[in-house]
């Protein structure tokens, strides 16, 4: 296992995701981990991430100084690298030259790191600091032409810097420096598979439920399956979960559901129609925000009081996911803005008095589908595309009302239906319609109409971190807007969403 310290870089989940690309398990902790806290994870090295801050601010975080006393090996990457050198006696200071975007490296010494890695080399850069002075007993393993110590190293310690981002795509060799950090310098196995995480998050269940009782909230999407089906591996018949239909879901999507699971999952399941409940609560509310707010309160309540029906519930499941806490936090406490709420993260009212468990808080989307083939979870249910906990309530832009739900559901099934047909769902991360809070003159016939406008959505993604407009032919698009057009009243235009995330996020709400 490898420990990575967040130091508050926008790269730390490719970091981790490079790290289990070389089937290597890694965790993600913040810079005020205890050196005993790090001694009980016992990890078989240390990843210090890029971070915004400068190290010779006050207030810039820092990690305890004595990971450099573990004897353990530390990969330093941007601001890791500057906090290393920081501490073991170097200088750093505001360089001359910031250095955005590609450079060309020059290797001095190919091993270590670079073993293999020819001279020169893309890498790409992002550093407003550089190193003045290095400590003692590192040199030089590397340079570029704005930043004379782009690498360095001290071998005997098995201590390493990179000024540059290894992630990034744009780093040419990146995967290959970091495979080689953990396996040559830390001795990783490269083991680490969907096998070996699913034994051991059953056994960390097992350990923490003990006894008690889990209640779960199914929403059929493919965390809280995979959740599901992992703990009821684990311990049988001590979970419970409850499906709330809120009112909001997609086309016939709650009776398909509850199908899907009877059929396909032996798990004590509780369904539960709140729909009215749901609607009467958000009837009259635009800002999106205040949607989810709602909605999740609703849910909540909802939730707490079919729980209450359950006996000896001590503890409460969740489907979240590393991007879900990247997303509505800032990593482990740092300073990045929250972008919206998530419905999986924020902790549960003081009365429920339920302890969490999140299996697959570490992991990301594609781990957990792999996770769900690994546990033979259903496939329909391992490719089902992300859908929102708020559901159409942020697809409809605006007043939620059942007259505007019932025209986004015609919509948004078309759409699916020419997915599907064409070959496309699986390769899309998400696709969705979105029902627009505007009007537009149309011609149908030889009259005039004045309907609503739907937006089209689909992007392309691995982790919902980044996402990228899906390029789907110009005939297709034709064909998904003329049938939504010509089957769905109420609609007179059809817009195709070509925007990339960031700087905007895949849900429009």
């Amino acid at each position: 296992m490898i420990l990575i310290i967040d130091f508050g870089s926008q790269f730390n989940q490719l970091i981790a995701r490079r790290v289990r690309e070389c089937q290597v398990y890694c965790q993600i902790e913040a810079p005020t981990i205890t050196i005993d806290q790090i001694k009980n994870i016992n990890p078989k090295g240390i990843i210090l991430s890029g971070g915004p801050a400068s190290i010779y601010e006050a207030n810039s975080p820092k990690a305890d100084t004595g990971i450099f006393d573990l004897g353990i090996p530390i990969l330093g990457i941007c601001y890791g690298m500057q906090f290393m050198m920081d501490s073991l006696g170097g200088k750093v200071k505001c360089a001359q030259k910031r250095e955005y975007g590609f450079a060309e490296l020059q290797i001095e010494r190919q091993n270590g790191i670079f073993d293999n890695v020819a001279s020169p080399n893309q890498v790409w850069m992002s550093h407003g600091d550089s190193i003045e002075q290095l400590p003692s007993d590192f040199v030089i393993t590397a340079s570029t032409a704005n930043t004379a110590i782009a690498a360095a190293d001290n071998d005997q310690k098995r201590f390493y810097g990179l000024q540059f981002h290894p992630e990034v795509e744009h780093t040419r060799k990146g995967t290959q420096m970091i495979r080689h950090f953990l396996v040559d310098i830390c001795g990783c196995k490269g083991n680490w598979t969907m096998n070996s995480f699913s034994k051991h998050a059953m056994d960390q269940v097992r350990e923490s439920v003990g006894d008690g009782h889990v209640i779960l909230g199914l929403s059929g999407g493919v965390d809280s399956s995979v959740t599901a089906l992992l703990i009821h591996k684990a311990i049988g018949d001590r979970l419970t979960c409850i499906f709330v239909d809120n009112g909001l879901l997609r086309k016939n999507e709650a009776e398909k559901l509850r199908q899907k699971f009877q059929n396909h999952l032996n798990i004590n399941i509780r369904f539960v129609n709140a729909a009215k409940l749901f609607l009467d609560a958000i009837s009259g509310v635009s800002d999106p925000e205040e949607k989810r707010k709602i909605i999740g309160k609703i849910f909540m309540d909802v939730f707490e009081a079919e729980a209450q029906k359950i006996e000896n519930a001590e503890f409460l499941a969740q489907g979240t996911l590393y991007p879900d806490i990247i997303e509505s936090q800032s990593a482990f406490g740092g300073p990045t803005a929250v972008i919206k709420s998530h419905h999986n993260v924020g902790g549960l009212p003081e009365f429920m008095k339920l302890k969490l468990v999140e299996p697959l808080k570490y992991l990301f989307k594609d781990e957990v589908r792999k996770l769900g083939k690994e546990l033979g979870l259903d496939d329909e249910l391992i490719w089902r595309q992300p859908f929102p906990g708020p559901g159409l309530a942020i697809r409809v832009i605006g007043e939620v009302t059942e007259k505007r739900l019932a025209i986004l559901r015609e919509a948004d099934a078309v759409l699916l239906d020419e997915i599907r047909e064409q070959g496309y769902y699986k390769k899309l991360w998400q696709s969705f319609a979105v029902l627009l809070p505007i009007k537009s003159v149309g011609i149908m016939g030889d009259g005039r109409t004045y309907e609503n406008i739907v937006a089209i959505r689909a992007v392309t993604s691995k982790d919902a971190m980044t996402a990228d407009w899906a390029r789907l032919p110009h005939k297709f698009l034709a064909k998904i807007s003329n049938r939504i057009i010509n089957e769905v009243r109420g609609i007179n235009r059809v817009v195709y969403d070509i925007s990339s995330k960031p700087p905007s996020t895949i849900e429009w709400e």
